[in-house]
């Protein structure tokens, strides 16, 4: 086979970095998940301008950093803020924003805040909305057992409390 018609490069042609995929559902975001969102893109603005020059090294960094602004962006334009309703949980079940106390099969109780998927950060217990948890949580009043069905099998977990945390703005 002739060589002519294989492509070679330096390496650097940008083909092993994927999209990060944007999410099909709905972008619902709380006030500081719209802040957050706004300051990254902030954030990779300023980054982007910093990359100069024509290291491979750079060049990657300057690719990365655009395939996040492109996500932000996107993220951005689909965000759907969502206010807090005055309405009690207890009247309404568990809503996006609100934290939420369980109790698991075991009596353990663990508290989440629903929040949107660029929000989540599960080692402070903010899950997303439509996280298998977070579904199976909306909707839910004090004193409901729900399913929350896990890649490791489901569990059965109890809504001891919820409504909207005053210290997670």
């Amino acid at each position: 086979m002739s060589r002519a018609f294989v492509k070679e490069g330096d390496g650097d042609d940008g083909n092993d970095l994927p999209e990060r995929p944007v999410p099909t559902h709905a972008n619902y975001v709380t006030a500081r998940g719209l802040a957050q969102l706004q300051a990254r893109a902030q954030a990779l603005a300023r980054e982007h301008e910093m990359l100069t020059g024509d290291d491979p090294d750079v060049k990657r960094r300057r690719r990365e950093v655009e395939r996040d602004q492109r996500y932000v962006k996107a993220q951005l334009e689909r965000a759907q803020r969502v206010e807090p309703d005055a309405t009690p949980s207890a009247t309404l079940g568990v809503r996006f924003g609100d934290t939420v106390e369980v109790a698991d099969e075991h009596g353990e109780r663990l508290r989440y805040r629903i929040v949107g998927d660029d929000e989540a950060d599960a080692a402070h217990g903010d899950i997303s909305w439509a996280s298998p948890l977070g579904k199976a949580l909306l909707g839910a009043r004090v004193g409901d057992v729900v399913t929350w069905r896990r890649p490791m099998g489901a569990v059965e977990i109890e809504v001891i409390s919820c409504g909207v945390d005053v210290a997670k703005p």
